[in-house]
């Protein structure tokens, strides 16, 4: 009986033993789980106060520089400084030159701040402005026009659908400079690459268009510039473009959405201007042409045919049409390799908001100008034959 006692004891014991052993990893597993949170929570801890530091001194940081830019850049300086805002400058554009003539700290700024307070309408001319001044009366002076007195030598008219060749002619006529000046500055690289630095949204599409006579033809606006005796071929032409990418602005949202390229809509809208008289009939021809490429049909615009001879003249023959050219919509698909003039923003409105329609064919009455539109080439001989080959 002792015997069996003593054994049991021993097993016991035994099993007492084994348990220990068993149970040391787990408690040594249990530490090293502890310590391992707690490390992690320290280095969470740690990383998450040093973004709170780091995003703390950057918001303040950017909080001082735009305080900084509202307030004037220098308040003890009385030196006036001639600042010259071309015709069509955007706020954005109005910005980066007070920038760059040292009367504020920040164009970006000013930028954000003329579209939080909804300052708009600032007006072109000859300023004098100071670095004494602060962001609120530099708008107030640019809204009302406070401009120095300079009285213009002459006025560029530059009629809607003129296309580059023609208006080198005005320029010719009303100021000091020669076609073959202005022609020259229109085909330098350089000088379009400044411009593209300085209206990235406008000229992109411009930039990596193939085949191009003018690349900015199509982005002179057609408006009324002021031409001063002092001024630059550089100023007056950087006035026409400046014009344009102001009446864009408003636009280029609504092209991304219609997955075009501002070139592509320029293009069309320099075929609408020169095909349509009234506003109906702009919103149906931009649809004809839209259907035509939608059907890989050749848009067989005689706009594209007279720009692609050169000439100016009343009517296209069957022989012009065969003229081997890029800009030839006869043998050609698509848009061509850019715009055939400089529009309007009525037709540029007519390319972005269409009349729907199933037309793929147009013929315009030589006597009145009234277009007539049919959805097949029958019916499109029938209107041809009445409206214009009976005239």
């Amino acid at each position: 009986m002792k015997n069996k006692k003593q054994a049991n004891s021993q097993n016991q014991k035994h099993i007492d033993q084994e348990s220990t052993i068993s149970g040391t990893p787990r408690d040594v597993r249990r530490s090293i789980r502890k310590k391992e949170d707690k490390l992690v929570r320290k280095i969470t801890i740690s990383v998450l106060l040093i973004i709170l530091i780091v995003g703390g001194v950057l918001i303040f940081n950017i909080y001082n520089y735009i305080v900084s830019s509202l307030e004037p850049l220098n308040a003890k300086s009385e030196q006036k400084v001639e600042v010259v805002i071309p015709n069509g400058s955007s706020n954005k554009a109005i910005g980066e030159i007070l920038e760059k003539e040292k009367i504020i700290k920040s164009g970006m700024v000013f930028n954000y701040y003329t579209k939080f307070n909804n300052l708009t309408g600032f007006q072109a001319g000859t300023y004098q402005f100071s670095a004494s001044m602060d962001l609120d009366a530099i708008s107030e002076a640019l809204k009302n026009g406070d401009v120095t007195e300079k009285t213009a030598q002459a006025k560029l008219t530059i009629p809607e659908g003129y296309d580059i060749d023609q208006i080198g002619d005005v320029i010719a006529e009303k100021t000091a400079f020669t076609k073959n000046d202005f022609l020259s500055m229109i085909s330098d690289t350089d000088f379009f690459n400044t411009l593209l630095a300085s209206y990235p949204s406008l000229l992109q599409s411009a930039s990596e268009a193939t085949d191009v006579r003018y690349r900015l033809e199509g982005y002179l606006f057609p408006a009324t510039y002021n031409y001063y005796d002092d001024m630059t071929l550089k100023e007056l032409v950087t006035a026409m473009v400046a014009k344009t990418d102001s009446v864009m602005s408003k636009y280029y949202t609504q092209i991304k959405q219609k997955n075009m390229s501002v070139h592509e809509v320029l293009t069309l809208a320099s075929l609408v201007e020169k095909e349509g008289v009234t506003d109906d009939d702009r919103k149906n021809i931009a649809q004809v042409f839209f259907n035509r490429i939608a059907a890989d049909m050749p848009l067989q615009s005689d706009i594209s045919i007279l720009y692609s001879l050169g000439e100016h003249k009343e009517d296209v023959t069957i022989s012009d049409t065969q003229v081997d050219s890029p800009y030839n919509l006869y043998t050609n698909t698509g848009y061509g390799p850019g715009p055939f003039d400089n529009p309007s923003e009525q037709s540029i409105q007519a390319v972005l908001d269409p009349t729907a329609n199933n037309y793929y064919y147009f013929v315009a009455d030589t006597s009145t100008g009234k277009v007539y539109f049919a959805a097949t080439y029958d019916e499109h001989l029938v209107n041809k034959e009445k409206y214009v080959d009976n005239q």
